[in-house]
């Protein structure tokens, strides 16, 4: 551990509040133990979490543990619940400290709040990581003020004072009930207050499994999603879209005809296309195929793969080393556009009126959300509430506010009260994706030695405009990269690089300023940039007569990664014999201040790979799959074990099946049909997940596992087939559905709850 939180006290406040509130001071994000043997790239200086961590710091007094009449504890927490297990998370740091049963621990999401400037972004992996001191600093605080009143109303030492699950007990066998203390012990006034945190040998609830605290409702069907939120008078509402991306309204042409439809109270065309609302979903689906529009041009019109695929080549920026002297080894990779729609449709209500609004929506930037609708509607900041409810996944669309932002501008148009829904065609086509790019590798090398690593990313270009952007410009001086740099190519800075000894290492990210709808998708660059590089570390160890884990052995720098690797290793079996065209694959990768490594079998064998699968593509199989993780320390083990396995699946499907296929300005993908996600009959039969922590506080860990994931499913592939992959995923070249028609942009309703 570099540092020993045991032996520092951490400052916290007690607010004014009926019962006793605990607000905590962030401590200093700088990292102690940054510098490595050998150059240091930025990203292992100061990633994008210690950016996250910096922006954070100002405004952490702002966030409260509060204890109820009834000894319970609340915590409303900054962040967005999207299925990662945040709540559980912090309900478990909050009940460690507190002494408390994790039942008696409640977690909630905290509305947009203003005054907490860049202290309420979920994303780059760093919920767990930002929080996980202040947190428990708040939670001690508030349990050392319990046995401090408890203390004086007995005429005795704190000291002299146990606590266990919400009861404060001395040694002559007195008790008190935290809920009989809670008005007591609050404070009329804000005042300082400091504390010592557990150690993790006296942990009882950190580090140890720990079922999620929602999983029973989301099990019985109970859980809240933004879908099921209802709010009174707002009906349903759907948006017809244009053909092509971020196409226009030019005209309306059968409005009449539309509002006398059964149900239909509404229709007003928007932004990027035209309302219709009515009593059921099912009538907003007849109203928007019914609608007669007249589409301007979108943003990316006639663009395909092609085309795209053309002009990134055209911008890749050159390489620097020349080889003249050395053997060189140069590689070129194309990963196609990619869908992170959540398996919930987008969503959001809206009930906007002429001196007000109030917004609930699943958002993981929500005080940037809204500034941009109160803009967007003419409203003081202070008059438009925006409630965060709990997501159905999100792998970074909810970065962005769009549905948001949509149904407040219909609500307006309207003057009533919506709830908008978009299709599933409408998250695939008019949704966020991650974009197309190249990525080149040129390696040079002599005498057993790697002289120079040298990987050029071109992409389409990213957008940034929801927080991270912001932050960047903030805290520019605090950042180890100078230049005029661009947002995106700070962040791919901050989260890039190369954890092998290869000599003199630059990593450098151009972007083409097509507008297409990109997004910061589930572990942004890394996939690909990580895919790139492992693929090219196979491909010298066949020069070098080394197998990949000989080639890695002698060229890994960090020991947490070699820690990993060599356990990857045993524990996956490297070596063992397997038929022809079964092969095994091996990547590591090192973010968020963790270390991970991936070792999967796949069965590229021509009974596999031509097997019949119903409604989905044939292809090779991942088999057996293995994640060792170092996280530091493991705050739920099994909410991290569920991470990575998510991660996995992620990466296979990146790998292996899942992309968007560019035609005529638009996605063919129109469905979870169309876009061949990792299915139950592409997952491996065996997955493994080993959690070795080396200690200290938690990394990040919810997209950790997505990039070394591909990467070892695209080594492995490359070993079962003798040739390596170049273009991503592998079947991207062949189309495995028939897509859906552009217009109308949404598909009809199911007749009897199984026909489409």
């Amino acid at each position: 551990m570099a540092e020993d939180l045991r032996r520092r006290r951490f400052l916290a406040y007690l607010l004014a509040a009926p019962t006793l509130a605990v607000a905590v001071q962030w401590i200093d994000p700088q990292r102690a133990d940054a510098a490595v043997p050998t150059l240091p790239q930025p990203e292992e200086i100061f990633d994008l979490g210690d950016l996250q961590n910096l922006a954070a710091a100002p405004t952490a007094n702002l966030v409260s543990v509060q204890v109820n009449r009834d000894g319970s504890a609340t915590f409303a927490v900054p962040r967005a619940e999207v299925g990662q297990g945040i709540t559980t998370a912090v309900a478990m740091m909050v009940a460690e400290e507190m002494d408390l049963p994790l039942d008696k621990v409640t977690v909630t999401l905290a509305d947009a709040r203003p005054e907490l400037l860049m202290n309420q972004l979920t994303g780059g992996s760093n919920s767990v990581r930002s929080i996980y001191t202040p947190v428990r600093t708040a939670a001690a605080v508030a349990r050392q003020r319990l046995v401090e009143t408890a203390a004086k109303q007995w005429g005795t030492t704190a000291s002299s004072l146990t606590t266990r699950d919400g009861v404060i007990s001395d040694a002559t066998g007195r008790t008190a009930t935290y809920a009989s203390l809670a008005v007591a012990a609050a404070s009329s006034k804000i005042e300082a207050a400091t504390v010592q945190l557990k150690s993790t040998s006296d942990f009882k609830v950190l580090g140890t499994p720990q079922n999620r605290i929602d999983a029973r409702d989301a099990v019985m069907g109970r859980k809240t999603f933004g879908m099921d939120m209802q709010v009174p008078n707002a009906k349903p509402t759907m948006v017809r879209r244009p053909p092509t991306i971020n196409g226009t309204v030019r005209s309306v042409n059968n409005k009449a005809a539309v509002l006398a439809m059964p149900g239909v109270t509404d229709v007003a065309a928007v932004t990027n296309g035209v309302a219709v609302r009515a009593d059921t979903f099912g009538q907003c689906i007849d109203g928007l195929r019914a609608l007669d529009v007249s589409w301007g041009p979108g943003t990316v019109d006639g663009h395909s793969d092609a085309t795209v695929l053309a002009a990134l080549k055209k911008a890749q920026l050159p390489m620097l080393v020349p080889g003249l002297l050395t053997e060189v080894l140069d590689a070129e990779f194309t990963f196609a556009f990619a869908s992170n729609s959540p398996l919930e449709p987008d969503n959001a209500i809206a009930d906007v009126r002429s001196d007000s609004a109030e917004i609930w929506s699943s958002l993981k930037v929500p005080i940037v959300a809204q500034e941009d609708i109160a803009a967007q509607l003419g409203l003081p900041v202070g008059a438009v509430k925006v409630h965060v409810a709990q997501g159905g996944g999100s792998f970074g669309r909810h970065l962005f506010h769009n549905v948001a932002a949509e149904a407040a501008e219909i609500s307006q148009k309207m003057g009533k009260p919506v709830k908008l829904m978009w299709s599933r065609t409408d998250d695939f086509r008019q949704g966020r994706t991650h974009p197309m790019c190249t990525s080149r590798v040129r390696m040079t090398y002599t005498l057993g030695n790697v002289v120079s690593y040298e990987q050029r990313h071109t992409s389409v270009q990213t957008e940034f405009s929801h927080g991270l952007g912001e932050m960047l410009t903030s805290f520019a001086a605090k950042l180890p990269i100078a230049g005029n740099l661009s947002f995106a190519e700070s962040i791919f800075l901050l989260t890039q690089s190369s954890p092998y000894n290869f000599g003199v290492t630059t990593q450098l990210l151009n972007e083409i300023p097509l507008k297409f709808n990109t997004g910061s998708m589930r572990n942004i660059y890394s996939p690909n940039v990580v895919t790139a590089q492992e693929l090219v570390v196979d491909q010298l160890g066949k020069k070098m007569g080394k197998d990949p884990v000989a080639i890695r052995r002698a060229f890994l720098r960090d020991n947490r990664l070699k820690a990993v690797f060599e356990k990857a290793v045993q524990v996956g079996q490297w070596g063992r014999a397997l038929p022809q065209g079964v092969a095994q694959g091996i990547a590591v990768h090192s973010e968020y201040q963790a270390a991970v490594c991936c070792l999967v079998e796949i069965d590229c064998r021509p009974e596999t790979v031509n097997r019949p699968v119903t409604d989905g593509v044939t292809g090779p199989r991942v088999t057996k799959a293995l994640i060792v993780v170092d996280p530091g320390f493991a705050v739920n083990p099994r909410g991290l074990e569920a991470q990575m396995i998510g991660g996995m699946n992620d990466g296979i499907a990146m790998a292996l099946t899942s992309s968007l296929h560019i035609k005529d300005g638009i996605p063919l993908e129109g469905s979870w049909d169309n876009y061949f996600y990792t299915r139950q009959w592409n997952t491996p039969l065996d997955m493994q997940v080993v959690i070795a922590p080396s200690g200290g506080n938690p990394s990040g860990a919810g997209e950790l596992a997505v990039a070394p994931s591909m990467a070892a499913v695209a080594c492995a592939y490359a070993r079962a087939v003798g040739q390596m992959p170049t273009y991503f995923p592998i079947n991207h070249g062949t189309l495995g559905f028939e897509p859906y028609p552009t217009e109308p942009s949404t598909p009809p309703s199911p007749t009897n709850g199984l026909d489409s």
